[in-house]
């Protein structure tokens, strides 16, 4: 018999790990239609993710073209070292560039959970601000259960995914 879920500690748990991740990897598509993959660092403000992204990198570009792009989060792994195979959740998003006037409470989080070092690197080139919005995903937890996650209708769904 299968253990019945208890699906609002698992929306705690769920929300817990977005709060708790401190990077992401980012996929978009090329201008052949392949993916492209990279890391990119984030900051959750006001409930919404920004990310920073240099305007003379390939990866601006693919993120300006596409109206849907999809973020893994991942966890810091210090925390926990098996937090990235057992726990992640995947989003597909809108974004949109909001540039970066008025923009102070952001850079100051990024150099709060980045560091100063890299925050000044990043000031130091044509870099733009693009807020990112959720639509949906996917939470996984451990191995052989997710949650689809419909964030607009705030829908959790309970799946078995088949263990490999």
């Amino acid at each position: 018999m299968q253990k019945q879920l208890n699906i609002d500690s698992l929306k705690q748990k769920y929300f817990d790990f977005l709060n708790e991740s401190k990077t992401f990897v980012i996929s978009t598509k090329d201008r052949n239609d392949d993916p492209f993959i990279s890391y990119a660092p984030f900051v959750k403000h006001d409930d919404r993710f920004y990310i920073f992204i240099s305007k003379i990198s390939d990866h601006y570009q693919f993120i300006e073209a596409n109206e849907q792009i999809h973020i893994m989060l991942l966890a810091d792994e210090s925390k926990s070292p098996n937090l990235f195979a057992r726990e992640r959740v995947r989003f597909q998003c809108t974004s949109e560039n909001v540039g970066n006037e008025n923009k102070e409470e952001i850079f100051a989080k990024f150099e709060e959970i980045h560091g100063a070092p890299m925050m000044n690197m990043l000031r130091s080139i044509d870099m733009s601000l693009f807020e990112l919005t959720p639509t949906s995903g996917r939470y996984v937890i451990g191995f052989g259960a997710a949650f689809e996650v419909d964030l607009s209708g705030n829908r959790f769904d309970h799946v078995v995914v088949d263990k490999k």
